[in-house]
């Protein structure tokens, strides 16, 4: 707790413990290095391939959620791990990327031209792939440099279009089987609730009531 916030009363309810940042990225990158080592050991199910993209893929949903979590949990119940937002967020960078990179290596042995014809003309590949595209700019300013020379707002403005990935994320997971399955069902109803949160949390007067409990 700062010295300002200990002064005010305004720090977390519970105490979080300082976790260095290192061991968030450390944590975050076992599931995906369990995966690739269940995939090369052919221990993951028939189709080795196919079952690393869908977990590499569902890790990076979680932790966009978990990313737009973050700021929920200290609005309503003064859970501060705002110091973790970044690491998380890139970490879902990181999972995208993963997903992206197996689907283009060993799902299409590298044939740029056949993914890219996918990408085209499979609604869920174009999807998923605007979600990548809309995660880049904000993978590549999540630094303190970006955040100078844009200016706060202007980064929190940009910072926003996460809302658009995290969607777009989840309805690629739903359409990927192109049956209704119930685990897509259930993230696709986690977002909505998270981002209609998000978005009707400054309308409802949160940001006051978040003062007077502070």
């Amino acid at each position: 707790m700062s010295t300002a916030s200990a002064r005010t009363g305004s720090g977390p309810r519970f105490a979080v413990p300082n976790i260095p940042r290192i061991l968030v990225y450390v944590a975050g990158l076992l599931p995906a290095a369990w995966l690739f080592y269940l995939a090369f050991t052919d221990q993951i199910g028939a189709d080795p391939v196919a079952q690393l993209e869908w977990g590499l893929g569902l890790w990076a949903l979680r932790l966009l959620i978990a990313t737009l979590c973050i700021t929920p949990l200290r609005q309503l119940f003064r859970i501060n791990l705002l110091r973790y937002r970044r690491a998380v967020g890139l970490l879902s960078f990181y999972y995208v990327l993963m997903h992206l990179s197996v689907w283009v290596v060993l799902d299409r042995g590298l044939d740029l031209h056949a993914a890219l014809t996918d990408i085209l003309r499979r609604p869920y590949i174009t999807i998923g792939m605007a979600a990548f595209v809309i995660l880049v700019p904000l993978a590549i300013t999540s630094n303190n440099w970006s955040i100078r020379e844009m200016g706060g707002k202007a980064w929190a403005k940009l910072h926003k279009l996460v809302y658009a990935a995290v969607a777009l994320g989840a309805l690629h997971f739903i359409m990927i089987k192109k049956v209704w399955l119930v685990e897509p069902l259930v993230y696709a109803t986690i977002v909505l609730m998270v981002l209609g949160f998000r978005l009707a949390w400054p309308y409802t007067g949160g940001r006051k009531k978040a003062r007077k409990t502070a």
